[in-house]
């Protein structure tokens, strides 16, 4: 079996992932969370990828709280969570497994702006 047979969506993951790294040397690491959003929403746009931001998911009570609002969802396959903090938390991983079960989707990929060297993190739905 071939390494691209066992990745999840290799040309949408590989293409997204490209366009996060321009977007990081592009804009550099201080910036907030929302300008990150709002200038990739652009380069989506403009590589013709097709997308919906801030798409709700099914949605959960939690602690009278509703949640599920997903930053992302591309090409509808994959789910994408931006942050912009100094560091990354267990709440954001299960926040990203969370979605993944919500919204049905097999790949889900998480990137934290605020990092010196861009590392986007894949999370695959374990009972995919």
């Amino acid at each position: 079996m071939k390494v691209s047979e066992k990745v999840i969506y290799p040309e949408l993951s590989y293409q997204v992932t490209g366009l996060l790294f321009e977007l990081h040397n592009s804009l550099g690491r201080y910036c907030r969370e929302k300008q990150y959003a709002d200038s990739l929403e652009q380069m989506l746009i403009e590589a013709k990828i097709p997308f919906k931001r801030e798409e709700s998911l099914p949605m959960e009570k939690l602690e009278d709280k509703f949640t599920n609002k997903a930053d992302f969802v591309i090409n509808s396959q994959l789910l994408l969570e931006l942050k912009a903090k100094p560091f990354m938390t267990n709440e954001d991983y299960a926040q990203a497994h969370r979605y993944l079960e919500a919204g049905g989707f097999k790949l889900g990929v998480i990137v934290n702006f605020r990092n010196k060297y861009l590392k986007p993190i894949r999370i695959i739905r374990s009972n995919s």
